[in-house]
């Protein structure tokens, strides 16, 4: 089936954009980059700051963390030794087999929503389908599902109606482009050894609607670079189910937008039905600017940097998504303390970026015991400091100090704050200064305030007012005598905005 065929009968099952009557509004977007380039990001997301990402799916069952459907069928691998010892041989018991493992015997999604909400998050994202093309929903077009097997639930519709119970918004994330390639590893086997040439079970074609077919010699690092059509049109029905039934506030790709005129198509129809469900544009696209066979263009979603920061005040309204370690949950491995996810925060959204932080759940549903603390961690610095946060805009400068690594994805390994950096937000006329960590002498000074003298200045945390004088470098600001509170120190600045 091509394109044409494709979208005739789309038509007919109300899977393409959708007629109107004589008497509608024409659709707004047409698919088009120039068309989708006049997207404006609405004022909710970048009042919002910070979310909550749960990556969580039959991938979580070995707790081995990331990308275990693929590497599992790697010899070179870690998880492949992990795999075999704990399962047996991919040919007798592969990633079909883990599946039915995952039953979320212990998921309390109203919980677990009401530490994402304390802990300060404005929007919650669930994963819709990692690479290994399980679908989290009851999916019109995939067997392989939340519904069918694993936990038996519509995962993403219990999500969403909780998201919103709370008051958030509810996004969704799609990772289903990048699996005809990534999955390819599945058809392959064992160069040596006693299972040498036993082909795994991918390459069995009874499992061809889980696995894909005609991708045996498939390369991950292609992404959507090479998958077929037909593979093409799977993506863009399964996602347009997907976004048909849970109607989302954000949606998210990991990678640039996919395959061409799919692409474009599916997004300009996103776009117009939350137009018409809300009255005007309040979805969030985001996607990554990524050599990945895709497509991206400024302004036509919001940036997405994977583990990774901006440098400078970017004009446009961006999002760094993280993890609080490894994507899925995986024993022993180490956690960000709260004061680096709490300065990774402060930077952001200096820079007008919005941070979405994945806490993963274990394969029950559960969150382990560090996991909990890091949000009662968070719940606790940002009900003392969120005022300086949430609602905020940049200012004329980000801050002082260290910038950051060269922007991109994967340099948050490079972010090491001190007591000289300085990051600025403004919100109510009021602007304020954060310390990423609290001065030895115990006084901060403001170099990018050397011209002017506020009406008055307060610790955001407690009200405390504080002395200050104004210096040839800048503001010098006297602190308390002792830290209040941890991780970073917000100041209330008046007069100056």
């Amino acid at each position: 089936m091509n394109r044409r065929e494709f979208l005739a009968l789309s038509a007919a099952a109300s899977l393409a954009p959708r007629s109107y009557a004589a008497s509608a509004p024409a659709p707004t977007f047409a698919p088009t980059l120039d068309s989708l380039a006049q997207y404006q990001c609405p004022e909710w997301f970048r009042d919002a700051k910070f979310g909550i990402w749960n990556c969580w799916g039959p991938e979580s069952v070995p707790e081995f963390g990331d990308w275990y459907a693929r590497k599992m069928y790697d010899p070179a691998d870690p998880t492949y030794k992990q795999h075999l010892e704990t399962y047996g041989h991919p040919s007798k018991f592969g990633y079909k087999d883990i599946v039915p493992l995952w039953h979320a015997e212990n998921w309390q999604p109203d919980r677990l929503m009401a530490l994402y909400k304390k802990a300060g998050a404005r929007y919650f994202f669930a994963i819709a389908q990692h690479h290994d093309s399980i679908d989290c929903w009851n999916s019109k077009h995939n067997g392989w599902n939340s519904v069918k097997m694993g936990p038996r639930k519509d995962v993403l519709a219990i999500w969403g109606k909780t998201a919103r119970a709370h008051g958030l918004k509810y996004g969704v994330s799609e990772h289903l482009g990048a699996s005809w390639n990534w999955f390819g590893i599945s058809h392959g086997s064992d160069p040596t050894g006693a299972y040498a040439h036993v082909p795994y079970d991918g390459a069995n074609p009874a499992y061809a609607s889980l696995y894909h077919s005609g991708n045996e010699h498939a390369d991950w690092h292609a992404w959507y670079h090479n998958a077929p059509e037909s593979f093409q049109i799977e993506w863009s029905k399964r996602i347009t189910d997907l976004i048909d039934q849970t109607k989302p506030d954000l949606l998210y790709s990991d990678g640039s937008l996919p395959f061409g005129q799919y692409g474009m198509d599916l997004l300009a129809r996103y776009y117009n039905a939350n137009i018409r469900q809300h009255g005007s544009l309040q979805a969030v696209y985001n996607c990554k600017n990524n050599p990945d066979g895709g497509q991206f263009r400024n302004g036509f979603c919001v940036q997405d940097i994977e583990r990774g920061v901006e440098d400078h005040i970017n004009p446009l309204p961006w999002q760094t998504d993280t993890c609080i370690g490894d994507w899925y949950y995986k024993r022993g491995f180490p956690y960000k303390t709260p004061t680096t996810v709490v300065q990774m925060l402060v930077d952001i959204v200096s820079k007008n970026g919005n941070l979405l932080l994945s806490v993963p759940p274990r394969a029950d549903g559960t969150l382990d015991a560090q996991e909990e603390a890091i949000l009662a961690a968070l719940a606790d610095w940002n009900g003392r400091n969120g005022e300086a946060i949430f609602g905020s805009r940049p200012w004329r400068v980000y801050g002082e100090g260290h910038s950051g690594p060269k922007p991109g994805n994967f340099n948050e390994d490079q972010l090491a704050y001190t007591a000289e950096d300085i990051r600025y937000t403004t919100r109510a006329g009021n602007l304020y200064a954060f310390a990423l960590a609290w001065p030895k002498s115990g006084k901060l000074l403001l170099k990018s305030l050397a011209a002017v003298t506020p009406t008055g200045v307060q610790l955001v945390d407690g009200g405390d007012a504080l002395a200050f004088t104004r210096e040839p470098e800048g503001l010098a600001v006297q602190l308390p005598a002792t830290p209040r509170g941890a991780h970073a120190y917000a100041l209330r600045i008046q007069g100056v905005v």
